[in-house]
């Protein structure tokens, strides 16, 4: 079984696409949060989740987006009610089985408060090892990651829509999770 798994997409339809056919055939989509921008919806990003049928969670540009901070930005005339409901119901975090192995999706960190940037070199970042999931999926930081921690493998897809490199690039990247061999792989792209 071959998942797909793209985070921090910020609103940005034409990256998500780009992802979507650079990942090619995969059976189940993942979406790990901040598909939107936390003051802008993005129609055209939320419909192609769903309508893909991502598995979704909310990242924290959906926090805001839904906090009383967002209200004004919500009472958008154009946006889709439809969609803005069902990127509302969405979750922090989820915990699913497929093929027999146990895996976790959060945004940024499963420890609360939550909202950390851990990066690969960060103090914290052996805590993701510290679950039963066979694997830890994980956004937030635009930094592609895939570490194998004690028996988890941690995967960060890094970002499908909004570079931050430090060397200024704009490379994109998503990931393709082979539940089979309990393996992944980073693929970068550009639009």
């Amino acid at each position: 079984m071959q998942i797909g798994v793209v985070s921090d997409v910020h609103g940005n339809a034409v990256a998500l696409a780009r992802a979507l056919e650079v990942m090619g055939p995969v059976d189940e989509f993942f979406c790990l949060g901040d598909s939107i921008s936390e003051y802008r919806f993005s129609n055209e990003v939320v419909a192609l989740l769903k309508d893909r049928a991502f598995l979704t969670i909310q990242g924290n540009h959906e926090e805001v987006f839904f906090s009383r901070v967002g209200e004004k930005t919500r009472s958008a005339a154009w946006i889709d009610l439809e969609l803005m409901q069902w990127l509302s119901i969405q979750p922090r975090q989820r915990r699913v089985h497929r093929d027999g192995k146990e895996l976790l999706l959060v945004h940024s960190t499963p420890w609360p408060p939550g909202g950390e940037y851990v990066c690969s070199h960060h103090s914290d970042f052996s805590r993701f090892g510290d679950t039963t999931a066979k694997i830890v999926l994980y956004g937030h930081t635009h930094q592609p990651v895939v570490r194998r921690l004690r028996d988890t493998l941690v995967v960060n897809p890094g970002s499908a829509g909004e570079s931050r490199a430090s060397d200024g690039s704009l490379e994109l990247s998503c990931a393709v999770i082979d539940l089979t061999n309990v393996a992944a792989r980073i693929i970068r792209f550009s639009v």
